[in-house]
């Protein structure tokens, strides 16, 4: 067998004929990403190909440094033609690591470049992709109409303008690019310089003052009720872990009082006041009908030396190794108690945690939503062919397949939507050999269904993009024990706070 032929990934007659006949033609649904919005509005174009292919990636930054490569030639005043030299040197030294398959898909699906990349090959694929790259139709709304894209979830702040998400939409593409609701900065009452920095860029964004916890709260739901008019449906939190000490309204108040005078708060106080935020978080993406995402176990910037010279998003972080459980369990079990626990995915990234988070899910289902609480996709230092095997594993054994809504790019590159066929490989290799070894029914047009309802239709009516909003009716409980009037909460105008 070839290296990365069409049966690449798949080892059996029925694999093959799952993602041949089936998977290979399912649509995309890239949920969680972090594509810039403003480069689907201009509808970007790159001039050469370490532009598009090694700009933001951090993946391949880290294997070019562990390669001995100078940063010079990674984040650094290198040319580009140096910097693909660099790449090209180090593509052979990643043999089994994942980058090595997905480097040569993409040459393969994007640019119809069948070599292997090494130092020899470089002046040739460097000629030919940047020959296509030149051509008009190699542009960021076409590359998702290539893909059938159906739906882009980019990652937004709340302070971030939705100016460019607007004129998306006004461009008409067949792919939705919808804003993703990430309030994170709004925690941190640890750093106040920083978090005053963030809360000038909120007032501009909602045209109001936030001298207060109330006008916060008012502000971040306006910016919720903002996503929500340009067709956000989803919310996403990246923290260690899951914050686990209740706080009440005055408490929480003066927590960020004090912050907003510049005194930061100690670490009790963050983990009280973030518990308070995410609850009020929670709250609004039930009343919406939205689905949160919580990805939980990343320690960051663990190099400080490096993250001093280069900032955030640079191959710096780590798998961290805090205890996820019981936080977790108390921060879904406060929204399960004031009935206020919206659709959820929640993601690890230490694989030790694998049953641990698809076990959790389990135990807040509510028979309300098919799903409702799902187990996410391999995600980061997972998103390779063992940890979607793994991720594969410990959801099938503890819930339900079949109800699983499927794959994620989790990327800042217009080159990786052959992740998705990635894992439609890996999971229809997976289905395949356990039909032919009699552990599955060796029905075909089961396990068909099965590999569309993963590979597309479980996410496109998860979200429920196709439908029309909804306000739930704890949504409106809630507003009732608030005194807030119902139609307010329908309008999103009042903010809800969570209460003592």
């Amino acid at each position: 067998m070839a290296y990365l032929d069409e049966n690449f990934l798949l080892h059996s007659a029925t694999a093959r004929r799952l993602f041949h006949e089936v998977a290979k033609a399912q649509p995309i649904m890239d949920y969680h990403c972090h594509l810039s919005p403003r480069e689907i509005a201009v509808n970007q174009r790159w001039d050469n190909l370490t532009q598009i292919w090694l700009g933001g990636d951090h993946y391949k930054w880290r294997l070019l440094r562990a390669n001995g490569v100078a940063e010079e030639f990674i984040t650094g005043g290198a040319s580009p033609r140096e910097k693909f030299q660099a790449w090209a040197a180090t593509v052979p030294a990643t043999l089994r690591n994942p980058s090595h398959h997905w480097a040569h898909l993409e040459l393969q699906r994007y640019f119809d470049i069948h070599l292997l990349l090494s130092p020899e090959s470089a002046d040739e694929i460097w000629e030919r992709a940047n020959e296509k790259l030149a051509a008009p139709e190699f542009c960021a709304r076409q590359l998702l109409e290539k893909f059938d894209v159906r739906m882009v979830g980019t990652t937004d702040d709340p302070a971030d303008p939705l100016d460019h998400h607007h004129a998306i939409a006004a461009a008409g593409l067949t792919t939705r690019v919808l804003p993703t609701f990430r309030p994170d900065k709004a925690l941190q009452v640890d750093q106040p310089e920083a978090l005053a920095l963030w809360l000038d860029r909120l007032e501009a964004v909602t045209d109001q003052s936030i001298i207060h916890l109330s006008d916060l709260l008012m502000a971040l739901q306006k910016r919720h009720d903002d996503f929500h008019a340009a067709g956000g449906r989803l919310s996403d939190h990246g923290l260690g872990r899951c914050p686990a000490l209740e706080c009440s309204d005055a408490e929480a108040s003066l927590i960020f009082d004090k912050a907003r005078s510049g005194i930061a708060a100690n670490a009790e106080e963050t983990e009280r006041f973030s518990f308070y935020l995410m609850v009020f978080f929670g709250q609004l993406d039930a009343a919406r009908g939205w689905t949160k995402q919580l990805h939980l176990g990343a320690l960051r910037n663990a190099h400080s030396r490096m993250h001093a010279q280069l900032g955030p998003d640079s191959g710096l972080d780590t798998i961290g190794d805090e205890r996820q459980g019981a936080a977790l369990a108390r921060f879904l079990d406060a929204l399960a108690k004031r009935d206020a626990l919206p659709k959820m995915i929640l993601y690890n990234l230490n694989p030790a945690d694998n049953y641990l988070f698809a076990a959790m899910t389990g135990a807040f289902q509510d028979g309300s939503i098919a799903g409702k609480i799902q187990f996410g996709s391999g995600w980061w230092f997972l998103d390779q062919k063992h940890g979607i095997e793994m991720q594969l594993d410990a959801l099938s054994s503890t819930g339900l397949l079949s109800r699983f809504v499927g794959m994620l790019t989790d990327s800042r590159s217009f080159l990786s939507f052959p992740r998705h066929e990635y894992f439609r490989r890996i999971l229809c290799n997976l289905l395949g050999q356990e039909a032919e070894c009699g552990e599955l029914p060796d029905d075909f047009a089961t396990l068909a269904g099965l590999v569309r309802a993963v590979c597309y239709e479980n996410a496109r009516a998860y979200f429920r993009l196709d439908s029309d909003d909804i306000v739930t009716k704890s949504a409106l409980r809630h507003a009732a024990d608030k005194r807030i009037d119902a139609a307010e909460v329908a309008g999103a105008s009042a903010y809800i706070p969570y209460g003592k």
